[in-house]
């Protein structure tokens, strides 16, 4: 079973937008697992943030992003969640999703990813029907697209962690689990032959990574000041406790890096794969057989492409008043980086609406900037798109660069 998290008393700010933990930077050489805060400096990826309301009255997006996630030195956290019928659900997700993901890794250090990603949206569902409980305006719901990239030994453990904070899940198969359209909510695939040439070389890269970041050029005396300055009226309980340095892999153990996503609605998340998109997420909709299949069995229909009338999407967090049909399960993959893996998308509808997978990966892929290009691939939905939009772009070091 896994353990519940605390439900503290949700505090939203008054602003009918949805409101995002402000993003800083520290100039310190750790992060301290600070949401919404990036590391000066950070050879292991790059992180873009960009949002806009677009023609829409109020903002109902949020995004939460984590740099050395769980106490790991490389691994990263990242998410965005679009909300809906109100900003709450995506508002409380941005500011406590991960803590329900480190809750359940804690409590599951055995159990593969894939399943720690399932207990967690199922957590985060639980504690939102809770909420809602006691207040009826927290009866919105959220699609949900996050991204974890976890450093790993050769047998898809976490070896090196002997005394961590957080326990070392271990992988039940480490072979690569991705496809360019996934043919079912419930798919899983096995590892292809396009897929065993990016490995002999990934070994050599991560170790390079971790030695870069195993040294660190700067002093740690401004965190504090900087740790400060992030609090905003969204806070995380995070942000108080983990304030440990990072564990820093071994620069000799054979190292891997591996992609793990999950999601629930229709925010999706795209790979760039030597400039060929390969989405890693499922769009649970309406429209699709399998969903609607569901849906009906349940003792639902579905209309329009809604169900019962009402919601586009047939998964979410959230939707309370829904969740006989609504349900919080997620599609999960999981992805062994490689050289030829170039970037990550995460966005909401506003962006796939408008634009498709390999559409946005040609559009930044030669912008290295993943500011830059998180506010590119905002722009050109902004064109045609009348909805709200959040995109994070998470860039990866290029090959043969420290």
């Amino acid at each position: 079973m896994t353990a519940a998290v605390p439900l503290a008393t949700p505090r939203f700010s008054d602003s009918p937008n949805a409101r995002s933990k402000s993003i800083t930077t520290t100039t310190g050489p750790y992060s301290q697992g600070i949401l919404n805060q990036h590391l000066d400096n950070n050879k292991a990826y790059q992180v873009g943030v960009h949002d806009d309301k677009g023609q829409r009255r109020t903002m109902e997006d949020a995004y939460s992003f984590i740099v050395d996630f769980a106490g790991v030195r490389g691994q990263g956290y990242f998410a965005v969640f679009d909300g809906h019928a109100g900003k709450y659900a995506a508002e409380w997700c941005g500011g406590h999703f991960h803590e329900h993901l480190l809750e359940v890794l804690r409590t599951n250090s055995t159990s593969p990813i894939p399943d720690v990603l399932n207990r967690t949206f199922h957590s985060v569902d639980s504690s939102l029907s809770a909420i809602a409980a006691k207040d009826d305006k927290m009866h919105s719901g959220c699609t949900a697209v996050m991204a974890f990239i976890r450093i790993e030994d050769a047998h898809g453990g976490q070896s090196f962690l002997e005394q961590s904070p957080v326990n070392s899940p271990r992988v039940s198969e480490p072979s690569i689990n991705i496809s360019d359209r996934p043919e079912s909510p419930n798919a899983s695939g096995t590892e292809s032959p396009v897929d065993k040439k990016y490995k002999k070389s990934r070994a050599s890269r991560v170790v390079s990574a971790i030695k870069s970041l195993s040294t660190p050029s700067r002093s740690s005396s401004d965190l504090a000041s900087t740790a400060e300055s992030a609090e905003t009226t969204n806070s995380s309980s995070t942000d108080n406790v983990v304030l440990e340095k990072p564990v820093t892999p071994p620069s000799g153990m054979m190292l891997r890096r591996v992609l793990y996503t999950a999601n629930a609605g229709d925010a999706r998340g795209v790979l760039c794969r030597g400039g060929k998109a390969i989405r890693l997420t499922y769009d649970h909709k309406g429209s699709d057989r399998q969903e609607a299949k569901r849906i009906m069995d349940a003792g639902g229909f579905v209309m329009g492409g809604r169900v019962n009338g009402v919601l586009a999407v047939t998964r979410s967090l959230g939707d309370s008043s829904m969740k006989e049909f609504v349900v919080g399960s997620p599609f999960t993959t999981e992805t062994e980086l490689g050289e030829e893996d170039e970037f990550l998308i995460l966005a909401c509808d506003g962006l796939w609406d408008i634009a498709t997978d390999q559409q946005a990966v040609d559009l930044v892929r030669d912008i290295h900037d993943a500011q830059v290009a998180s506010r590119t691939l905002v722009d050109f939905a902004l064109k045609e798109s009348t909805d709200n939009i959040t995109v994070v772009v998470v860039r990866f070091p290029v090959a043969g660069k420290s």
